[in-house]
Parts: structure tokens; sequence; C-alpha cells
């Protein structure tokens, strides 16, 4: 077909981002993001957690990630402490799903049990840290409404209310990087009372594979509480060649 021809059928048939209502703005912003990192297959990096109280005494912990990913359903991520002695060979087992609840362990070898999070603990605090357990989910777009809400720059700000009711949070509010293959640069997070709870900032994003954009460092900031834990990511390996048989609860108890 003749470029002049083709490039009107394109100008027709394609909406203009102006002629999107706020939600399919929205929609259309989260699925951009999903779609610039499909294709890792498989994943694992290393992780050092550093815990800050409201009063600036700091502790530290060593952990490991690993993830599958799934384009049927949500992905799978195994989390492992490897220190301190205290927190040593505690894990999380995770399945994110498209729709409805996800399904979490959680493995304590203090008294070699896995324990089911039940959906009503999934506010809860992940290892006594400032993230929740919920927020070790893959970011899914069929978890969440969206309203595109402004453009700051190359950054489109769109809030995303979740879809499950047991969700700590009423709304968050990301901040999609859009020349930067949609990387997410910030979330805020509203707590029930739609008050501001905790801030997530990503830093020091490096791009693998040239396409998958990974921060190597994130930083979680509890407002109402003045702590924060922060994670420092290296390491990050891909198409490693990882299995749904890496991802069950034997696989987590033999971590």
């Amino acid at each position: 077909m003749n470029n002049f021809f083709l490039g009107l059928l394109i100008t027709f048939l394609v909406p203009h981002p102006n002629a999107l209502t706020p939600e399919q703005r929205g929609l259309e912003i989260a699925r951009a993001a999903e779609e610039a990192d499909l294709g890792f297959g498989s994943s694992t990096v290393d992780l050092k957690m550093i815990l800050t109280n409201k009063n600036g005494q700091t502790s530290e912990r060593s952990l490991s990630n690993r993830t599958l990913e799934l384009t049927e359903d949500g992905d799978k991520s195994l989390i492992v402490f490897n220190s301190p002695k205290d927190v040593k060979g505690t894990a999380t087992l995770t399945f994110t799903h498209k729709e409805g609840p996800d399904d979490q362990w959680l493995f304590l070898p203090s008294i070699n049990r896995v324990k089911r999070i039940s959906s009503n603990n999934k506010s809860g605090p992940f290892v006594g840290s400032e993230f929740a357990y919920e927020d070790l989910s893959s970011q899914e777009v069929e978890k969440y409404t969206y309203h595109f809400l402004r453009a700051d720059g190359d950054i489109l700000i769109v809030e995303q209310d979740p879809v499950d009711p047991k969700s700590g949070y009423t709304r968050r509010i990301v901040h999609y990087n859009q020349n930067q293959g949609y990387r997410i640069e910030k979330i805020e997070f509203y707590d029930r009372k739609n008050a501001l709870l905790k801030t997530l900032t990503y830093e020091d994003y490096q791009l693998y594979k040239d396409k998958h954009w990974r921060a190597a460092r994130m930083i979680m900031v509890n407002h109402q509480t003045e702590k924060s834990t922060v994670l420092n990511f290296e390491n990050y390996r891909f198409d490693v060649g990882l299995t749904d048989d890496d991802f069950t609860q034997s696989a987590l108890t033999r971590s």
C-alpha cells in the first residue's frame, strides 16, 4: 500500500489520545507498560533490604528473588531471606492472578511450617518492612480500574483503583515515563481512609536485553509511621530457565 494512504488510514483508525476518556487513556497507558516489559521469561536478582525506623536506626537483610513470567495469568515469584540469622531461610511464594485474589505462602524455618497468607492479611507488613504482601504481586492490568490524571513532561500520571475489595489501598497514583518504556518512576499509596500512606520511588534504572528496565533501588517511605525500607538490587539475570517446578510449596521449604 502507498505509504501516504497507509498514513491516512492509521490517522483515521487509531484514536488520538485526546479523543479518549480519562478511563480509556489510563487503561491504554497501563497496557503499554505491560506490553513494553513482555518477554523476559524468568529472572533472578540479589537484594539488600535496609529498614529504618522513625528514630533513624537501621538494620539490614540480604535476600534473593526469582520470578517466572506467565502470560495466561500473573507471574510467580519466590523471595528467600539469606541473613541475618533470625530471618535466614524465611521465604515467601506468590502466585499473582489477573483476576481474583492472589495466592501467597510464607515459610517459617523456626517452626518448619508453611503458612498460607489469607486475603484479609495481604495489607500486612512483609517481614517487618514497609512493603505489604500485596506489594509483592506482579503488575497486572486486570487488578485495577484506571483514570488518567495529567501529563507532566514525559511523565504520565494515572490513578489506579484496586478491584480487590480486600486491598489495603483505596487507590494508587502511578507515574509512568512514556519515553523510557513506560517504566514506573513513582507510586503513591492511599489507605482505606483515602489518606496518603506510602510513597515508592524507583531509582537508578538500567536497561537489560535492550528492552527490560529494572531499578537498582526502590525506596518505600511510610508517611504515617515515619519508617522506610530501601531495596538495593544487583546481579539481575534473565532467561535463567526457571519452570513451574521452581515455584511450589516444596520448593518454598527447600529454599
